[in-house]
């Protein structure tokens, strides 16, 4: 057995087991008393030049076939020749993913760290995208809260969770801009604006790993997929995306400029062709963007077998040419399939892959894993994550996160919130008592049990003094299967027969009849959306259209819930019912939260991080586009319909109002290193208090390129009582304003006039001017 230098091992082959680790002169290194039962150690962030050393001196012992081994990632659920146990000893592994019990990860990490050679301690993986065991709002739905320090609060709650069971490295956050609703993964990101994108993005990454990388009870952020990936054509998942230059800076790139800058500690690359070349062997994104320009010191993981997929691609020409150009592109680790292990070692010996390659991809990982804490801490007490798991800090946080996420999009004559004096209320749809429906796709380790519906949260909230009458009215289903039925799946229709489902469509609208008001929980089934979940349509899937309009037909207040993941066609409902709350896929609370909306105990304040189209046809939609012909007549771009959206970027309703006026600034002009002060009134007309969006939108009317009419550069999400009057202050940065030229090829910021709007929406109207100077 080989032992590093200035390392001592000590093996007790006892309850108690210790790894004790003298790493090298003048560094200490604390002893790790791993008693699963009772004890939860936290580690100490690394220091860089303690780190740098030690890994040196670990990657000088390594055989090249070890080095393999840590830039290889097992999927610990699929099948394999080769047993776990014996790859951990050989060194052929570093990585394992889908594995989440924590006895099981604390075996495994024992093997690695007292068995095998070299000690070098597992990282494990998953992909926690809004919560592990309790699930949280979808991160297009965090987006729609508009509040950073919300969306940082809930990724730092699950990466406690899932840090509690040992999973110290999640797949998240995805900051993919997506400007196509068809697109199934649109629900993973923030939506359409880079602006939003990037504050969102720099959020979770701080919340998933705290204030460094191997703070206690966080996690290491994997940003991805670079780059591109949301720009899909048709909105088909994992189709070719082709972006101009300008595009691909100013628009997709700036969300992973800002995860970089906030320390992200790793980045996964995409699946698709980028312009002809597939993101996962593409040097000028991993090597000339990700390290020479932006200087990335994490590591990059590819995309599950996208390596394997070079050659698919046409682009490798086998197994051996894809493992040669993913390494020399930049991708440090292959997740699930085996193409670096199985091919490197040659590609080093023919010389096709340099082996000081090899050592740079290791040392990236392996300093991950050292500022992680996982060499002096890479077990965790069992007994903290049992208390951990679904605890009471974390249902109350989800709760409030789901209630902040809510955006109101039509209240006709104030049908909301519920009147108190309502005796009978109509529960109806699909959706209204699925449990895994209403925690939304990537729910993959979070227990259905454990979700309260909207059907059990009004009944939880209101009692026994209001009559609640339910049916579901129609069953929804996907066409084609999801990938993810395996492992979690929405209910399947029971209703087999056309005569029992039209008796189940009557009896919905018989339960309405006999009630005060309606609410319809409609959408989609959380398999709808996701990986691998594009449509054809944004339609209503099924015949949830004809419920809705059967309920409207009734003569009774309609209250429309929607359950989704991307902007559905709702264009009759925006004309025909009377309220509508999308409260997207609000996760393991998302019941309380919604009965909590719909009675006025919470107050809806969310806005939309993406332009709503009134058709499948305008797509895409989005509200930076450039001024062209007839600047003034966008509406009627298409003779036969409104080319204006339903709901522009940025609008949301409250219960209470809002008006904003006296827009000022203090500078007319800054210079290229200054900043200037926006300030408007916000007066809250109503009697009850509210949230209000306050956003900031600029225009360059002049420079090397055409600018886009209209672009986000600053918001503040402000609590307003009743009658309250405030004044909201934004900063706005001179550097904020620059963009890659497709003229000059280079960033800038520009002298010139620029338009300042402040307001409610996209379509803000206070309007002032200023200037930037050289």
């Amino acid at each position: 057995m080989r032992f590093l230098r200035n390392t001592h091992v000590l093996f007790l082959d006892v309850v108690l087991n210790c790894v004790a680790f003298s790493l090298l002169p003048g560094v200490s290194c604390s002893l790790v008393l791993a008693q699963e039962h009772n004890v939860h150690l936290a580690t100490a962030p690394a220091d860089d030049t303690q780190a740098s050393h030690f890994v040196s001196d670990l990657l000088s012992k390594m055989t090249l076939e070890e080095k393999l081994g840590q830039m290889s990632q097992i999927s610990y659920k699929e099948p394999h020749s080769v047993s776990h146990e014996e790859r951990i000893l050989k060194g052929q592994t570093g990585s394992f993913l889908f594995l989440t019990d924590p006895a099981e990860i604390n075996r495994l990490q024992h093997i690695a760290v007292e068995q095998a050679p070299l000690h070098i301690p597992l990282i494990f993986g998953y992909d926690v995208i809004h919560g592990f065991r309790t699930i949280y709002p979808v991160p297009l739905a965090l987006a729609a809260s508009w509040d950073p320090a919300e969306a940082q609060h809930v990724q730092s709650m699950a990466a406690r969770e899932a840090s509690a069971v040992g999973i110290r490295w999640t797949f998240a956050p995805m900051v993919d801009i997506a400007r196509d609703p068809r697109w199934g993964r649109i629900m993973e990101g923030a939506g359409e604006d880079p602006y939003l994108g990037s504050r969102m993005a720099e959020a979770q990454v701080r919340g998933f790993q705290g204030d460094t990388i191997g703070s206690p009870d966080h996690m290491l952020a994997c940003v991805k997929h670079f780059a591109g990936y949301g720009a899909a054509e048709g909105g088909r998942d994992y189709d070719s995306a082709n972006v101009s230059d300008e595009q691909l800076w100013n628009v997709y790139l700036p969300p992973f400029h800002a995860a970089v800058q906030a320390g992200s500690g790793s980045l996964m690359s995409a699946y698709m062709d980028l312009n002809g070349v597939p993101a996962t062997g593409n040097r000028f994104l991993l090597h000339d963007v990700l390290r020479e320009k932006w200087g990335f010191q994490g590591f990059v993981v590819s995309d599950w077998e996208s390596i394997a997929s070079l050659k698919t691609h046409g682009f490798a020409a086998g197994p051996d040419d894809a493992a040669v150009r993913a390494v020399n592109a930049g991708v440090n680790m292959e997740m699930t399939s085996t193409t670096f292990r199985d091919n490197l070692a040659a590609a080093v010996k023919n010389g096709s892959v340099k082996e000081s390659t090899i050592d740079d991809s290791v040392r990236d990982i392996l300093l991950m894993k050292y500022k992680l804490g996982l060499f002096t801490n890479p077990y965790i007490s069992l007994d903290h994550a049992r208390a951990e798991l679904g605890s009471t800090a974390q249902r109350d946080a989800a709760r409030a996160a789901a209630e902040r996420s809510a955006v109101l999009l039509r209240n006709q004559g104030s049908v909301l919130p519920l009147k108190k004096s309502v005796a009978s209320i109509a529960v109806i749809g699909p959706l209204a008592d699925s449990k895994p429906d209403i925690m939304g796709s990537w729910s993959l380790a979070g227990h259905p049990d454990d979700a309260v519906t909207v059907l059990e949260g009004l009944r939880k909230k209101l009692g026994s003094a209001v009559t609640i009458n339910y049916a579901k009215g129609v069953e929804i289903d996907r066409v084609q299967p999801s990938i993810f039925d395996d492992l979690f799946t929405s209910p399947k229709p029971v209703l087999k027969t056309q005569q029992e489902r039209d008796a189940e469509f009557r009896h919905a609208v018989d339960q309405i009849k006999k009630s005060e008001v309606a609410i319809l929980i409609l959408g989609e089934a959380q398999s709808m959306s996701g990986e691998r979940a594009s449509r054809s349509t944004l339609a209503l899937p099924g015949r949830q259209q004809e419920l809705l309009e059967a309920a409207v037909a009734t003569g009774k207040p309609v209250v429309l819930v929607l359950l989704n993941g991307r902007p559905l066609d709702i264009t009759w409902a925006s004309q025909h019912v009377p309220a509508i709350l999308d409260t997207w896929y609000p996760g393991t609370e998302g019941g309380n939260a919604i009965a909590n909306l719909l009675t006025g105990d919470a107050t809806p304040g969310g806005k939309l991080p993406v332009t709503w189209p009134r058709s499948v046809g305008q797509i895409p939609i989005y509200y930076s586009q450039n001024l062209t012909q007839i600047p003034n007549e966008t509406d009627t771009r298409y003779w036969d319909g409104s080319s204006a959206p339903l709901y522009p970027f940025g609008y949301g309703l409250s219960y209470a109002t809002f008006q904003l006026s006296n827009l000022k600034i203090d500078a007319s002009s800054i210079r290229r290193d200054e900043s200037l002060t926006a300030a408007i009134d916000v007066q809250n007309t109503s009697a009850v208090a509210g949230d209000e969006v306050v956003q900031l939108y600029t225009h360059q009317r002049a420079g090397s390129a055409s600018r886009p009419r209209r672009e986000l550069k600053g918001f503040a999400r402000v609590h307003i009582a009743a009658g309250e009057k405030r004044t909201v202050k934004l900063t706005l940065h001179a550097r904020d304003l620059g963009f890659w030229s497709p003229q000059t090829h280079q960033w800038a910021v520009e002298p010139g006039l620029f338009d300042l709007w402040m307001g409610e929406d996209s379509t803000a109207a206070e309007h002032v001017a200023f200037a930037v100077v050289p």
